[in-house]
């Protein structure tokens, strides 16, 4: 059943009040320890990491065990919260490596690239929508086989700040286009990327300011989801993808990616029913990695308090 969008939201999202741990120093001081030391052995400085954010970080922890409870359908053994932040700082200790195209540190399986490569091959951009699930970095691994594919990210333009300042202290010589959201020339310039034929990523599982909502169930519970990026989506009239880079434990990734809808044709009477159904699907997606994959979903605040 079709449901009418939340009220306008004036209020900052609760991710934007919490100020990520870390600057550019330390950034420099991890990725050059990592180089020297090697990923097996740096990475045993994780274990200490995710014990101490474990042991203090509090709102975290209780976000952690809420969203487990919800997942596992129990609630979670404190080992299985352990094993969720650890993977949290394991994909960001791996960026140090896949940012400077380290690939071959890794093992890492495509899946559902067939669909998207002939859309690619066709001229057509396509919109992918991620979430805070895994890692973005190791989408780049298409690459490899494909070093002619365009990727841009449109992004909140805090977040857009920290990657900057994150490539800056990684590896200086890397660069990622990124389109700030929330500027009033933004879907100009993701239009613009997409008639040019390139992939725009999106994060669209959090609301990057005032924004209409839409209540969906995820995990048994109603959550808010921005109507912006689905809205943006069917305006733009390009195909949509569901994109996740999942992490399987030790050096081991899986890049997925599967077709959520194809807005080609869609008429301007059809774009309200349009818009939820991509929604749905989206949410559905979602939801069926984070069950097939529980300690990969990277919110570590209360999601489910925004509704």
């Amino acid at each position: 059943m079709s449901e009418a969008p939340l009220g306008q939201d004036a209020a900052t999202p609760q991710w934007m009040q919490q100020r990520e741990r870390g600057n550019r120093f330390w950034l420099r001081i991890m990725s050059t320890l990592s180089c020297l030391l090697g990923r097996r052995c740096s990475r045993l400085v994780l274990y200490g990491i995710a014990l101490y954010f474990l042991l203090f970080a509090g709102k975290a922890r209780m976000a952690s065990r809420d969203y487990l409870t919800r997942c596992l359908g129990r609630p979670p053994h404190w080992h299985e919260i352990y094993r969720h932040v650890l993977s949290f700082a394991t994909t960001i200790h791996d960026r140090v490596y896949l940012l400077r195209d380290r690939f071959d540190d890794f093992q890492i399986d495509l899946s559902g690239t067939e669909a998207l490569h002939r859309h690619y091959d066709s001229g057509q951009g396509l919109l992918l929508f991620g979430a805070h699930l895994g890692s973005f970095e190791v989408l780049r691994a298409m690459a490899r086989s494909r070093p002619e594919l365009k990727m841009s990210m449109a992004m909140y333009p805090e977040n857009a700040r920290q990657i900057n300042q994150a490539l800056q202290a990684i590896n200086p010589a890397a660069q990622q286009d990124i389109i700030a959201l929330g500027t009033m020339d933004a879907m100009l310039k993701v239009h613009g990327r997409l008639e040019e034929g390139a992939l725009v990523g999106i994060l669209a599982d959090r609301a990057v300011g005032p924004d209409q909502y839409f209540s969906r169930m995820l995990l048994g519970a109603p959550a808010r989801f921005p109507s912006g990026p689905f809205r943006m989506a069917v305006m733009l009239k390009h195909p949509v993808y569901f994109m996740a880079g999942i992490y399987l434990g030790g050096h081991r990734y899986r890049v997925h990616f599967e077709l959520l809808e194809d807005f080609s044709t869609v008429s301007r009477q059809q774009r309200a029913s349009a818009i939820e159904t991509l929604l749905d699907k989206y949410v559905a997606a979602l939801e069926r990695h984070c069950r097939a994959y529980p300690f990969n979903w990277f919110n570590f605040y209360d999601f489910w308090d925004e509704s």
